[in-house]
């Protein structure tokens, strides 16, 4: 197992405690102990699954965990004191996948480590494809058919977010949202000028449509009429 953790806590007891036991269990154990240095260390680490306090210093839990979703889908597990119903949807509504109250127990946390590991596994395959187009997210490669297409970042996140949801119209804001990590708003056509880049690299070789324009609404991933 090589699987890496980050944790994100201000404690240093707890995460004294969490390191112990994760580097036990075999995971590569990375810490920060406020927001921003964890968002940095998210980057820099590329870890498998966070752990995150959400009473952190400066950019709290909440915050940190809504960033953290505009760079991808990485399992997040919220660790905190607040216990009520509420505050449980709040953190979840925030984009994390589960939530645990301190005090917790050790061998507990560490199950649901490893089943939020096992079901990311299982959901995320390795190469997405969509009629003769392919995305290997682990190369992050794009081909057409036979034909290699050379992508920037950018147009890599936005490729993988169609190919993750094909057939469903995603609106500009939702689009925004999981590319850029804001919303440019309603006049702004940095989207419409990305669209325009994706298109022309998959129609190349003068193959099919695949991104479709829903005219006042977003764009779709589907095969032509």
């Amino acid at each position: 197992m090589n699987e890496r953790v980050l944790i994100i806590e201000d404690d240093e007891a707890i995460v004294r405690i969490l390191r112990r036991g994760l580097t036990l269990e075999g995971y590569q154990v990375e810490a920060a102990y406020d927001g921003e240095s964890g968002l940095v260390a998210a980057r820099n680490h590329n870890p498998d699954l966070i752990i995150l306090d959400w009473m952190l210093p400066g950019i709290d839990g909440l915050e940190v965990c809504q960033r953290l979703r505009t760079y991808g889908s990485i399992p997040i597990l919220i660790l905190t004191a607040k216990d009520t119903v509420q505050d449980r949807v709040e953190g979840l509504d925030s984009g994390a996948d589960d939530y645990m109250v301190k005090p917790f127990e050790l061998d507990e946390l560490t199950a649901r480590v490893r089943a939020l590991l096992r079901r990311t596994h299982q959901e995320r395959p390795a190469i997405l494809t969509f009629e003769d187009l392919s995305l290997d997210t682990s190369t992050r490669q794009a081909t057409r058919g036979e034909r290699v297409i050379s992508l920037t970042a950018k147009e890599y996140d936005l490729l993988e977010l169609f190919m993750r949801h094909p057939h469903q119209v995603l609106t500009r804001e939702v689009i925004f949202d999981r590319v850029w990590g804001y919303d440019f708003g309603g006049e702004s056509n940095v989207l419409d000028v990305y669209i325009r880049y994706l298109r022309q690299k998959l129609e190349n070789g003068g193959e099919a449509r695949l991104l479709h324009t829903a005219r006042g609404v977003g764009y779709v991933m589907r095969e032509m009429p």
